[in-house]
């Protein structure tokens, strides 16, 4: 066996083939320019300075912030002031002489413009399958008597199925599966409830939430929206396009952190009829004056339950913070930006046949997220995550990258997009 070529003569050789194959050279000349692309995006990018804003690795592109997004600066510190100040010197005075009671209202409000909300629809607290079950029996008590079906996304993500059900068991109703470009059709006087995705989990597919409301609504039926894959990467818009209600976590792209509280949002004109499943004291109109029999809160408070969760709740308000002065609309035009760029590099790095986008090309239809079907996923994602690239893989067969444009740049689309190359190579 011949000894391996110094990596300079093998740079040199590289460099002979190419100019003996035009082909090959233009396709090396193409690939060092995409990286030269890359350099200029980022640095004409108005959003490119938001990186400083979180507390990432050195030498890491991390494009899972579809599931769990990146530490923002300040938590930690915020983290430590809550515990060793306000639990640990002013103890339970910090419920009434401090900030605790109040957060999952404020902290509501301090979220809700990134959800396309004003101030007094969305509360804060619980997950977001315990707001989901809230947000389905609630809806089918405001559809009223006569209807019979819930129609539910059926790619949904399984928690979301899971709980259907079992609200539908609740409230007498049957559950219908619909694939959601046919969820209009679907649609009529038997309907009362109609429980979609904003984006597909699994494939990066954004649906149609205006239009789907309308046809919701033109059926007389509730429209509720699961918003984790979208809030935070992409203008939502729940009182411009008159949605009644919606859930969502804030740890992918609000970067909560592991198990951050999600939130529930209540339009204003169904909040004096919204009725809870779960009527915890927390929801209740006087909740310290212990009465055996509830009475809701008025406003979207009703859908308290218990106690809050008060560390991952004040970690969620100080996470927050990175979003200080940063425009909802110029997320979004960085992610198609970011997402196309991604997938031009796709097409130039990775042999043809090797890998194939299932997220739609078109802008109208997709998230912050390139999903990509191949053979051996786990294995080339474990590969790609060995490599310092970390996406996620969804069985059985796809790879997932999520772009967060608050701290993904162009050269991470590039290196990302170039690793998956060398792998396939």
């Amino acid at each position: 066996m011949s000894e391996p070529l110094p990596a300079s003569e093998r740079t040199d050789r590289a460099g002979l083939s190419a100019l003996a194959d035009p082909a090959e050279g233009d396709a090396l000349a193409g690939r060092a320019d995409l990286a030269a692309r890359a350099a200029r995006l980022d640095a004409a990018d108005e959003l490119g300075t938001l990186r400083e804003r979180f507390a990432l690795p050195e030498g890491i592109v991390y494009l899972d912030g579809n599931s769990l997004g990146a530490l923002p600066v300040g938590v930690a510190r915020r983290l430590a002031e809550v515990v060793t100040q306000e639990w640990g010197t002013s103890l339970i005075r910090s419920w009434s002489e401090g900030t605790w009671w109040t957060a999952p209202e404020r902290i509501g409000d301090k979220l809700a413009p990134l959800i396309g909300a004003a101030a007094g629809q969305t509360v804060v607290g619980d997950s977001t399958s315990v707001n989901l079950f809230k947000a389905l029996v609630g809806a089918a008590r405001l559809a009223g008597p006569g209807r019979t079906r819930m129609l539910v996304d059926a790619a949904t993500f399984p928690t979301d199925g899971y709980i259907a059900e079992s609200a539908a068991r609740l409230t007498g109703l049957t559950v219908t599966p619909v694939d959601p470009g046919e969820a209009a059709a679907a649609m009529g006087p038997d309907t009362a409830v109609v429980l979609l995705n904003h984006a597909d989990y699994r494939t990066g597919r954004l649906h149609d939430l205006p239009g789907l409301t309308r046809a919701a609504h033109a059926a007389g039926a509730i429209a509720v929206w699961d918003l984790c894959h979208s809030a935070g990467a992409l203008p939502v818009g729940l009182d411009a396009h008159a949605v009644d209600l919606a859930v969502g976590c804030t740890y992918k792209y609000l970067n909560g952190g592991p198990g951050a509280p999600a939130y529930l949002y209540v339009a204003e004109r169904h909040q004096q009829a919204f009725d809870s499943p779960l009527p915890g004291w927390n929801g209740h109109a006087d909740p310290f004056a212990m009465t055996p029999h509830y009475t809701p809160a008025a406003g979207a408070t009703r859908g308290r339950v218990g106690t809050p969760d008060i560390l991952s709740m004040l970690a969620l308000e100080s996470a927050l913070d990175a979003w200080d002065g940063v425009s909802i609309e110029a997320v979004r035009a960085k992610s198609l930006a970011l997402t196309d760029f991604f997938l031009e590099c796709v097409a130039a790095y990775v042999p043809a046949g090797a890998v194939e986008p299932v997220t739609p090309a078109d802008h109208a239809h997709r998230a912050s997220q390139v999903s990509l079907r191949t053979d051996n996923a786990r294995e080339v994602m474990a590969e790609l995550i060995s490599r310092g690239v970390v996406g996620d893989f969804r069985a059985p067969d796809v790879l997932r990258f999520g772009f967060t444009p608050l701290y993904v740049g162009f050269a991470d689309a590039e290196r990302a997009a170039r690793t998956l190359g060398h792998i396939f190579g």
